[in-house]
């Protein structure tokens, strides 16, 4: 899928809430925001998951938290490790705790424990 396919298929997304897609809308007409949010899959490396907060598939959100920890569900259920749980923390960094908890909805949603540090 091309990054405009990609761009389209989420601003018509009746599962992005509100703030994305106006977000979204708001970047309608700039080609070259658009191509940089969607052209690739935000990676997750060594250090995690890092990169600029946005709507889009290069960017830091709730659905791309909720995709890598999705496939990390998947990962702990497959080698047997999803009954011991995961431990979440966070700081003071900018959506860190909204993203701790999208994060654990996700794990709960699969039936593994979260544990949540204050």
């Amino acid at each position: 899928m091309e990054y405009r396919e990609r761009y389209l298929s989420w601003l018509n997304s009746p599962f992005a809430d509100e703030q994305t897609r106006a977000e979204l809308a708001a970047i309608g007409q700039d080609e070259k925001e658009i191509a940089d949010r969607f052209w690739r899959d935000l990676e997750f490396g060594t250090g995690g998951m890092r990169g600029l907060i946005g709507a889009g598939t290069n960017r830091l959100n709730r659905y791309t938290v909720r995709r890598a920890t999705l496939g990390y569900a998947r990962y702990l259920k497959k080698t047997g490790d999803a009954a011991r749980g995961v431990v979440i923390a966070h700081d003071n960094r900018r959506m860190s705790r909204a993203f701790c908890m999208e994060t654990a909805g996700v794990l709960a949603a699969e039936g593994i424990p979260a544990y949540i540090f204050d």
